[in-house]
């Protein structure tokens, strides 16, 4: 039954995460964190920080990580399958149609409207993400992290990966003094 469910959870999240990796997360996180409890909230904060450090899409990672977690290798495998075979499929078959209807209004209007909604699923999940951060190192803290990211990515234009190794090291160095 496990490895239904860890299909099936990373299949219902990536078929209906419009938009690719980012917008999988807050579904991802819902099944993963709300639906079937294989990680508390805290827990899949600390693994979506880490999945995001290293290459790759967030979601094969994500899914690598709990199908590991839940059921070992197999786990792993069926859950990033779930995650990657019928989104494959399904995009291959959605594009096909949509380029035969590319000048519809009707296909127009659906891929513009959807773009809200995502919007607001990445907001919520960044309430979420800040509860969890300020709960875990306390408001302030999280405030002076999420301003230098802030700055240093859209005015500085740093790339966000040295912004997470930067952040690893400021949270492995200087965070302990804080905490202690």
């Amino acid at each position: 039954m496990i490895y239904w469910d860890l299909f099936w959870a990373f299949f219902v999240a990536n078929i209906l995460g419009y938009g690719g990796g980012p917008a999988t997360i807050p579904l991802t996180q819902q099944q993963v964190v709300d639906h079937y409890g294989w990680m508390t909230n805290t827990e899949f904060v600390d693994m979506l920080a880490v999945a995001n450090a290293l290459p790759g899409p967030i979601a094969t990672k994500i899914a690598a990580f709990a199908g590991y977690q839940e059921a070992g290798w197999l786990g792993l495998i069926v859950a990033t399958i779930g995650t990657v075979a019928p989104s494959a499929i399904a995009i291959i078959v959605l594009l096909k149609v949509l380029n035969h209807f590319k000048q519809s209004p009707i296909v127009k209007g659906m891929t513009m409207l959807v773009q809200p909604v995502i919007a607001v699923m990445m907001i919520q999940l960044t309430w979420q993400f800040s509860t969890v951060s300020f709960e875990s190192i306390g408001m302030w803290q999280s405030i002076f992290i999420g301003l230098v990211a802030l700055v240093a990515i859209v005015w500085w234009k740093i790339h966000p990966a040295i912004m997470i190794v930067a952040a690893f090291i400021y949270g492995g160095a200087v965070l302990p003094h804080f905490i202690a």
